[in-house]
């Protein structure tokens, strides 16, 4: 048997729609973008991660780049094989892998199909795991902020990724109720891209979008410590000719009013479906924001302001799921009830 524990690697991934994760030995030691780069005619990989996030968008006939994950989902099976085969790979140690024995637990949004669990699941034994465990992002990211999601006391959790927001209250090892949208940030640079094609008469790149997004991404038009406006260079659409304009966290606050609003009437409904006592403890203990899109700026006052509750940012949002999904697979006996 220890032979056996010997040629098994545990890992802990939290396989998002924009950047993938990996915990190993307790620290995490893979953090890429969600991207691979591939020959067009052979199909084989050319690169993975920052490697191939340099790539996008400036790729000839020859090369394309390809996203495996939209909405927090699997879109194509084959390349988030590859990528999650050459994630793996960076991971540094010393121990040779003898043969692809893995144990990982991966983390899903909890709105997903069984269909698309089955893909997630089906990905990783393709990339070398000997057992796979699921457990729901939301319960995940309660997990790595410190709650102790086993006591009969609620926590309502809001995890915005890159390709969902998943909105859970849980209580006694489980998810009383849920709300997946799949409204994120993606969408926001997607609402970025828009506002630029109609205000300024200006194409830019999803780079360029993700960019303002976090350098002067905003919830609100007024916050109490505002960003520097950012210089931003793209194509103007009558000329054709490359331009530069100056963008200001106000302009972006614009952008993303309609997207933030979904999200904050999914938690609206989530918290009208709470039971009452959840409720109460809610109340008292207030909403945890995780992922990346809880580090925009004045998303926790505007959340406060329109559920009247206390709003609360995670220490490391970007890290809570991985970190979560780390604490699981370690202690694998106590929290396997909570995966599938």
């Amino acid at each position: 048997m220890g032979l056996f524990d010997f040629l098994t690697t545990d890992i802990a991934i939290d396989l998002g729609t924009a950047n993938t994760l990996i915990m190993y030995n307790d620290q995490i030691v893979v953090d890429q973008p969600s991207i691979v780069a591939l020959d067009r005619l052979s199909e084989k990989v050319i690169a993975i991660g920052w490697e191939a996030q340099q790539m996008h968008e400036k790729t000839h006939e020859k090369y394309k780049t390809v996203r495996p994950l939209r909405d927090g989902v699997i879109a194509d099976f084959t390349v988030a094989e590859h990528m999650i085969r050459g994630m793996i790979k960076l991971i540094p140690t010393t121990k040779k892998f003898f043969s692809t024995s893995y144990r990982m637990v991966i983390c899903i949004p909890s709105g997903i199909t069984e269909v698309e669990r089955r893909a997630v699941r089906d990905s990783a034994e393709q990339a070398g795991a000997k057992e796979v465990h699921l457990i729901a992002e939301p319960m995940a990211a309660a997990i790595g902020i410190g709650l102790n999601v086993k006591e009969p006391t609620g926590n309502m959790i809001v995890d915005i990724g890159g390709g969902t927001t998943e909105i859970a209250v849980i209580a006694l090892s489980g998810i009383v109720t849920d709300q997946s949208i799949r409204i994120a940030g993606d969408e926001f640079n997607d609402d970025i891209l828009d506002y630029m094609r109609k205000q300024h008469n200006m194409l830019i790149g999803e780079r360029s979008a993700e960019r303002i997004k976090i350098e002067v991404g905003a919830a609100l038009p007024e916050i109490d410590t505002p960003p520097v406006d950012i210089e931003i260079r793209g194509k103007d659409l009558m000329t054709g000719i490359p331009k530069t304009i100056s963008i200001s966290y106000r302009e972006v606050a614009h952008a993303l009013n309609k997207s933030i609003t979904k999200i904050e009437d999914a938690i609206l409904k989530a918290l009208e479906n709470t039971p009452p006592e959840l409720s109460a403890d809610i109340y008292e203990r207030g909403i945890y924001l995780t992922g990346g899109g809880a580090l925009l700026r004045g998303l926790d006052k505007r959340l406060a302001e329109k559920t009247k509750l206390p709003v609360h940012i995670a220490a490391d949002p970007l890290k809570a799921v991985v970190r979560g999904t780390g604490i699981a697979l370690k202690n694998l006996d106590d929290y396997k009830y909570l995966m599938s």
